[in-house]
């Protein structure tokens, strides 16, 4: 199997198991918003776990609810991230943003309501023992929170209103955050329920990460919204610094390639068990959405 093909087949998992979470709750519009929000996209924080898990030697079967509750968490930030006191955006994946569809209020309900689903399916017990579950859960909220991706958040939030633009260095602390945070967790939690060495798959989330949020800069600058799905030239219309504006266009297309290096060096030791992380890695770079 290719890595396109894996990566869609794991998104079709992770769907599958998210809708499946789903079934049976209470027939309000906040559950159908909910819906909504988890279907489509990459689902490439999904796809890491899921990828991470077998490289280990552990089963999909075992690692879904894992890689559906990072799904889950991470399109809660997207409904939120959308909100007119957040982005303000109008079109995610090529259509109308929740608040859009629906109205604000729920739009806050099914955020909420995705964040604490993503939990839920944490505890799942095929995931593993009780320690496993509990680091999984501590994990997660770790990354999501107040330490990750809420303060990478509150970060870009407040340059927006800042009497200077951001070094570098700062960047890059806000987007370890906003961006990085979640990969990392999606990177590491299939050494956590195989009980392995966890060490180089965060050296490669790191990379990963960074890459990651370098390629969304470009193609905020040279992407197309029609392959996007969402409005672009946003930071330069806000005037916000960004590694494009710090780096160049050609500064950061280098730049992401050396942290793609970076992350297929810290896979090194796993042989060919790894292609298809390292395939990960090339691919963020590479893509046009």
């Amino acid at each position: 199997m290719t890595f396109q093909e894996r990566l869609a087949a794991d998104a079709g998992l992770c769907e599958a198991r998210l809708l499946a979470a789903l079934e049976g709750r209470a027939d309000q519009p906040v559950t159908e918003a909910m819906r909504y929000a988890v279907r489509g996209g990459k689902r490439l924080r999904g796809f890491l776990v899921l990828e991470g898990a077998r490289m280990l030697g552990v089963r999909e079967e075992r690692a879904v609810s894992a890689a559906a509750a990072i799904e889950a968490l991470h399109a809660y930030s997207l409904v939120h991230d959308d909100l007119p006191c957040m982005d303000d955006d109008d079109l995610r994946r090529g259509q109308p943003t929740v608040h859009k569809k629906w109205d604000e209020a729920t739009a806050v309900l099914a955020g909420d309501a995705l964040q604490t689903l993503a939990f839920e399916l944490l505890c799942e017990p095929a995931l593993g023992s009780a320690e496993v579950r509990m680091e999984l859960v501590r994990g997660l909220a770790v990354a999501s929170g107040i330490d990750g991706m809420v303060l990478g958040q509150a970060l870009d939030i407040a340059a927006e209103t800042a009497v200077r633009s951001l070094t570098l260095e700062e960047i890059t602390a806000l987007q370890a955050g906003k961006t990085g945070a979640l990969i990392g967790f999606a990177s590491e939690a299939g050494a956590v329920i195989a009980g392995a060495d966890r060490a180089p798959l965060r050296r490669y989330a790191a990379a990963l990460g960074l890459a990651f949020q370098i390629a969304d800069d470009i193609l905020d600058v040279t992407g197309d919204e029609a392959k996007t799905g969402k409005r672009l030239h946003k930071d330069a219309e806000a005037g916000k610094a960004t590694f494009v504006s710090l780096l160049g266009l050609d500064g950061a297309r280098a730049r992401a390639t050396e942290l793609v290096r970076e992350a297929e060096a810290a896979l090194a030791g796993y042989g060919n068990a790894a292609a298809n992380l390292i395939a990960a890695a090339r691919f963020v770079i590479a893509r046009d959405s």
